[in-house]
């Protein structure tokens, strides 16, 4: 029977290296160092674990960086903060090189190499980061193969939002635009169905067909969609609401709306 591989430490650690000798961007959280060493074309530059929390967790990421012929440095949860000061890094940060940047013509480039009918979530001006990484997170989950959001007057993807995603803002493709109510337009024109989640308006998220080639289009916390997004959307759905809640935060609203349109994909393929 192999043997369990333990952590090992060829080389010391100290927190004081000029970064700016290295590229790249540092990352950290178990399901986020996970997810970036699961994807085999990311270059790593380095990798940290503290060496006083020794887990099942830090144990599976140290195997991953062993299959990809990575050495982990072994360090105190002190040099850990030093690098990453105020997260929540649960014990490991890695250093990697950035990937390209999902660009608007990738994404065309994606619809047309599908299998299945498209299924996007666009969200129009989400600025908290908890809230996106919840939506990457819950998008990833529902099988949806690209979120889109404006450049400005959003949140793009920070280090909070990695990490709230649990690993999902490594796997799906995140693309900003300059002109959101232009792109929906255009994905119109390649034979998307655009639902806008709106609040007492339209009509019920279940009398929807959300089955074919769709985008699911979800506004800000505080303003909702704004007045064009909501122009170029097909049609305009809300979820019922029985209680005295008036409105549900955006990544529970999110949840609601790609697994009811995840429901109806999988009933009529069945």
């Amino acid at each position: 029977m192999r043997r369990k591989r333990k952590f090992e430490n060829p080389q010391q650690f100290s927190p004081h290296v000029d970064e700016d000798q290295f590229d790249g961007e540092l990352r950290y959280g178990l399901h986020v160092v996970r997810a970036v060493l699961e994807q085999p074309a990311t270059q790593i530059i380095a990798l940290w674990l503290d060496k006083s929390r020794i887990n099942k967790g830090l144990q599976e990421i140290a195997d991953l960086a062993h299959k990809r012929d990575l050495a982990p440095l072994l360090v105190n949860r002190e040099d850990l903060d030093i690098l990453a000061p105020g997260a929540c890094h649960q014990g490991v940060i890695i250093r990697c090189l950035m990937q390209p940047a999902f660009t608007e013509r990738g994404l065309f480039t994606l619809l047309a190499n599908l299998k299945a009918p498209p299924f996007l979530l666009i969200l129009d001006g989400v600025e908290d980061p908890h809230n996106l990484g919840a939506c990457l997170r819950t998008a990833e989950a529902a099988g949806v193969h690209a979120v889109i959001a404006p450049k400005d007057r959003a949140v793009g993807l920070t280090p909070v939002v990695r990490k709230v995603s649990s690993g999902a803002a490594e796997r799906i493709p995140f693309i900003e635009v300059t002109n959101l109510a232009r792109l929906i337009d255009q994905l119109r024109t390649q034979g998307l169905w655009l639902v806008g989640a709106v609040i007492d308006e339209g009509e019920s998220l279940y009398k929807i067909d959300l089955h074919g080639p769709l985008g699911l289009v979800l506004g800000a916390e505080d303003r909702g969609l704004r007045r064009l997004t909501r122009e170029y959307c097909d049609h305009l759905a809300h979820i019922p609401m029985y209680g005295t809640v008036g409105s549900l935060n955006v990544s529970v609203a999110a949840g609601v709306c790609l697994f009811e349109a995840q429901r109806q994909r999988i009933f009529s393929l069945s």
